[in-house]
């Protein structure tokens, strides 16, 4: 079966086809971005401009069009916070369906963690017993800890990379007092939600995974012998201290020079170190691994999981 899935989220406009059945790892056969960075197109009322939809209809049509010629059997479709929490996110929904033909499916942010968590315990094995997850997407950043394929407890924060970098770092590069706002305000959200995992068992594993992460781990990080053929990519705290101060100091357009961050994640890599390192911290992590497999990895796990 060929399945195509794809993902409307704060940042990108990003489908993925794979080859798959169920039992069997999906196998990527191709893969297409457009990078939108929607919060860039937020009124302060929190309605996404005519702009901003335009380049979404135009994102998802090409995409809905790339999946055909690749003649995936199935396309899933879905959308993250930008679309869930926009004032006019169901207007734009409508018109998504109307002018392409895609009915975007919204999750939630508690869908959100719960799909990737599920694909991180499938990309790690029961193993791995209890696994504490951080993700971190553009809007939002989802924790999630369990030491089942359903997590104990999953909670979504309006800490996404691109939110924070909009609400806090106006400046490019951003000023130190923003910075320090941005850290402040994420150790407070971080703080009320830390009380609804303190009753579980300490974790065996602690996970990150998204593109923001995985740059991080690719720029800060270290690697060490996997499973199989593979290596596993570390990110420790100390490392991601060391390193976010400088990044900070790096116009948006120069930071691509450095290993591991991309040009569509260059404007929002910033923020992102900064509340991981602030879930770090408050979780008292003192390193994690990081996931290959997450939201869109999830979707079509669990669509398998129905068909068998």
């Amino acid at each position: 079966m060929r399945l195509g899935v794809l993902d409307v989220g704060s940042n990108t406009v990003h489908l993925l086809v794979v080859d798959a059945h169920a039992g069997a790892q999906p196998v990527p056969m191709a893969s297409d971005k457009a990078v939108l960075r929607l919060m860039r197109y937020l009124t302060p009322a929190g309605e996404i401009t005519e702009e901003g939809c335009t380049a979404v209809l135009e994102a998802v049509g090409n995409a809905a069009g790339i999946a055909r010629r690749h003649n995936v059997d199935d396309l899933l479709p879905f959308a993250t916070s930008a679309l869930r929490d926009a004032t006019n996110g169901a207007e734009l929904l409508a018109r998504v369906e109307r002018e392409t033909g895609v009915a975007l499916q919204v999750l939630s942010g508690e869908d959100e963690a719960r799909l990737t968590f599920l694909a991180v315990r499938r990309w790690y094995g029961w193993s791995a017993r209890d696994i504490l997850l951080f993700d971190i997407g553009g809007g939002s950043l989802e924790i999630a800890a369990g030491g089942n394929e359903i997590p104990t407890v999953a909670v979504s924060l309006p800490l996404g990379a691109g939110r924070s970098t909009i609400g806090f770092l106006h400046n490019d590069p951003p000023l130190p007092e923003q910075v320090s706002a941005l850290r402040k305000h994420a150790a407070a959200v971080l703080a009320d939600a830390v009380d609804a995992f303190a009753g579980l068992p300490a974790p065996h594993h602690v996970v990150g995974s998204s593109k923001t992460i995985r740059s991080l781990a690719r720029l800060a990080g270290s690697t060490s012998e996997g499973f199989g053929s593979g290596e596993r990519m570390l990110l420790g705290r100390a490392q991601l201290a060391d390193w976010v101060p400088r990044l900070a100091r790096i116009p948006a357009e120069a930071r691509p020079a450095l290993p591991g961050i991309t040009a569509d994640r260059t404007f929002q890599i910033v923020a992102g170190g900064i509340v991981l390192g602030a879930a770090m911290a408050a979780f008292d992590v003192t390193e994690l691994e990081v996931s290959p497999w997450a939201l869109r990895e999830g979707i079509i796990l669990r669509y398998l999981d129905h068909l068998g």
